[in-house]
């Protein structure tokens, strides 16, 4: 059934800049390249817990694409799963909507918290303040998305975090309109990686400030 990923994350969306993203951290290699599906206009999800099924984050993007309110579109991801109570998935649509499922199954503690913008979750953490702490760095933080999801990672790490300990850690965020203004053909504006270090969010807060720091010359 594949390797359990005890993962917390954040999806949300900044409907005044038109910014949509996914920020994550795991005792899991390379979590980045599996669990945040962002795509401009449409929402981002996290798809983690046991066996990390990535395919659920483009089935779950497809769905916001035509119009599906989030929770239906996570209902129609798992719906052929056998492994369904495995299974967490985050998901918020551009306009804010947003959703979560956490299966029955997935490692303790697991949960998760949904908001108007936003929903973060997590498995196999080391309480429930992991998430509340996540929620209220996200809302208090006054700064552009990607600082305010980098702000709830760090805020769930402090409260406790993955109870496995640290290992990868990831923030991708798209803007409609990106692509035209960059002129580069599309409209990712934050990609950012650590595969495997000790303190990964303290690792992914430098390249964020190194890429706002690019971001600004680049525009200079």
């Amino acid at each position: 059934m594949g390797v359990e990923a005890g993962t917390f994350s954040i999806v949300a969306t900044d409907p005044t800049t038109a910014e949509v993203g996914c920020a994550v951290q795991s005792k899991y290699f390379a979590i980045g390249a599996v669990t945040p599906w962002v795509r401009a206009g449409v929402g981002a999800v996290a798809t983690q817990a046991m066996g990390v099924v990535a395919r659920n984050g483009q089935r779950v993007l497809d769905a916001l694409a035509a119009n599906v309110d989030p929770a239906a579109a996570l209902d129609q991801a798992l719906a052929d799963d056998p492994d369904r109570e495995l299974r967490q998935l985050g998901a918020v649509a551009a306009d804010g909507r947003a959703a979560a499922f956490t299966g029955r199954d997935c490692v303790e503690w697991a949960g998760h918290v949904v908001e108007r913008g936003f929903a973060v979750q997590g498995n196999m953490l080391a309480s429930a303040d992991v998430l509340s702490a996540m929620r209220r760095a996200f809302v208090k933080t006054a700064a552009p998305l990607p600082e305010r999801m980098m702000a709830a990672l760090e805020a769930g790490q402090a409260a406790g975090g993955d109870r496995r300990g640290q290992q990868a850690a990831a923030l991708v965020v798209e803007q409609v309109g990106a692509a035209a203004r960059a002129r580069e053909g599309i409209d990712r504006t934050c990609d950012l990686r650590v595969d495997d270090h000790p303190e990964p969010i303290i690792e992914l807060r430098r390249l964020l400030t190194l890429w706002r720091q690019w971001q600004a010359v680049r525009h200079a």
